[in-house]
């Protein structure tokens, strides 16, 4: 983190120079010089102004706020009801106290003018309203009630390749849509889509913006950013555009045919050097059965090679989904569905877990993190060359080889200055903790382990689990022991517990600095051992 807006690499020379340089001047773009973030409390003044143009203030005047529908690193959603008309929608509140940096606020402020900024679209959650207050920011949106894709397809009792066909239109239909208004998506995974409701023909619709940004022909990005399995190689060599999204569709689409990710490792690193090598399995079950168009389609949207990807538009022209109400409809079997339902839910338990996680990120540790920072600062300048670094880990009892740290330091180093700044130290020192001894995971271990018993039992994860899954379904709940407790003693022990957690984890649910500090380690160390080319 610490790039508050991130520089294309198409970005002038002089540009790149006014963004690296002392920032201590320059008038705050989210409100006036008498109000500062203070990123070492995460506590934000209440008269920051986060949107631009809210609806209003008051979102009590127009809508009542129910039940909480779902939990994010920085907000709540709930059942909203319009108090004029009884109309049931969804509204996400976002506390100011969780937006910690300049980065937090624009990503907030971004999402806002991205959602206003589309047209209306059937598969696009609508925007209906804006509210901010000294508090919160409220932004109220059309409820989509019908469930999360891969549930959909484990409820169904039939599912098979035109069925695949039709939610892929869509999905590929919501990119073109967004990279003709200049808009990549970068988040593409099918948890971010939902069916409006719970008819079998509900439309399936894109809910998550978070991560989009706003694009112009020929712009690159470097941030690292997204989910593991659904990166595309160009992003881990830190040079991309609106193709990601292209990508992103394909890893779905390769879900959906046969229930497991293309590339997948036990490790966040294994996952990024099987991205890199794009090597496609069409090998294992159900693919002999799968058609030769959909089998060629998938090949054209994981092309490596960007330039030779297929666009939005020409997949949408593709002769399998040209056809897709002809494609087979013979079932893809039994096991497509159990892995696509097992994927859904160990998803659903990290999700659980993740919060947990997000929630331990404490006002007093990022606290820590900014004293530490300040201790190390000598010089008062607001950034930390290497050498402090050095010191200043020595000082806290980190003792960190040199080539090591030489590598986590061009890591966090986002801006290319050749040293950090706080939000860019937040990363390091998030990354430090984690290596140094699992808290954080253990926490999430402690709060599933209610009884203390160093193990979580099938009560435990039932109870715990009680707001990601449908209760009712026991055969959720013991698909994910099965899955977890590998040695089969019917519970789960740490050790198995923090095995499930690293094996590709978002870490970005819990801390998106965490997360693109974690790839940029990654990809350089791949870069490092002659695995990836460094973009030109």
């Amino acid at each position: 983190m610490g790039n508050c807006c991130t520089i294309p690499s198409s970005s002038s020379s002089s540009e790149k120079k006014k963004a690296k340089g002392n920032n201590k001047n320059k008038q705050n773009p989210f409100f006036g010089n008498d109000y500062v973030v203070n990123s070492g409390s995460g506590y934000i003044d209440h008269k920051l102004v986060v949107l631009k143009e809210p609806t209003g203030r008051d979102i009590s005047a127009h809508y009542d706020l129910g039940r909480e529908l779902g939990r994010g690193e920085f907000g709540i959603t709930y059942l909203c009801t319009d108090v004029n008309t009884d109309e049931k929608l969804a509204c996400k509140s976002i506390s100011k106290k969780k937006l910690r940096t300049a980065v937090d606020i624009e990503d907030v402020r971004r999402e806002v003018e991205i959602m206003k900024h589309l047209p209306h679209h059937p598969n696009i959650v609508s925007l209906r309203a804006t509210y901010e207050d000294d508090n919160a920011v409220h932004i109220v949106m059309e409820l989509c009630e019908g469930g999360e894709l891969f549930d959909r397809i484990v409820a169904r009792g039939h599912y098979t390749e035109r069925a695949a066909a039709a939610v892929m239109r869509t999905i590929v239909e919501v990119v073109q849509m967004c990279h003709k208004h200049g808009v990549m998506h970068r988040d593409l995974k099918p948890e971010n889509f939902l069916f409006g409701n719970k008819k079998e023909t509900a439309p399936l619709k894109a809910i998550d913006f978070g991560l989009s940004v706003f694009f112009k022909p020929g712009e690159r990005f470097n941030e690292i950013v997204g989910s593991p399995y659904y990166m595309a190689p160009e992003v881990l060599k830190r040079n991309y555009g609106p193709e990601v999204d292209v990508w992103s569709a394909g890893v779905i689409l390769y879900i959906l045919l046969c229930g497991v990710p293309p590339f997948w490792a036990e490790t966040e690193q294994g996952v990024a050097q099987a991205i890199i090598r794009s090597v496609i399995d069409f090998k294992r079950d159900p693919w002999p059965k799968v058609s030769d168009n959909a089998k060629d389609l998938v090949k054209k949207m994981l092309n490596p090679d960007p330039k030779l990807r297929l666009t939005a538009q020409q997949v949408l022209g593709h002769p399998w989904l040209q056809n897709a109400k002809k494609a087979p409809n013979v079932s893809l079997g039994e096991t497509v569905k159990a892995r696509l339902k097992q994927f859904s839910v160990m998803n659903k338990l990290k999700k659980r877990a993740l919060r947990v996680v997000a929630e331990h990120l404490s006002v007093e540790e990022v606290a820590g993190i900014k004293e530490a920072f300040d201790m190390m600062d000598t010089t008062r300048r607001g950034k930390i060359n290497l050498e402090e670094l050095r010191i200043g880990l020595q000082k806290i009892g980190q003792q960190i080889p040199d080539a090591d740290l030489q590598i986590l330091m061009e890591a966090a180093d986002v801006d290319g200055d050749g040293s950090l700044n706080y939000g860019e130290f937040v990363a390091v020192s998030v990354h430090l903790k984690k290596m140094g001894n699992d808290e954080h995971i253990h926490k999430a271990f402690a709060f599933f382990d209610q009884n203390q018993s160093g193990y979580i039992e099938i009560e435990e994860l039932r109870e715990a689990l009680n707001d990601e899954v449908d209760t009712c379904s026991e055969d959720v709940i013991n698909a994910i022991m099965h899955d977890v407790d590998t040695d089969k003693d019917g519970r789960i022990s740490y050790e198995e517990f923090a095995t499930m957690m690293k094996a590709g984890t978002d870490w970005r649910k819990a801390s998106r600095q965490y997360s693109r500090e974690r790839f940029n380690s990654l990809s350089l160390k791949l870069m490092r051992d002659g695995s990836l080319q460094v973009a030109s």
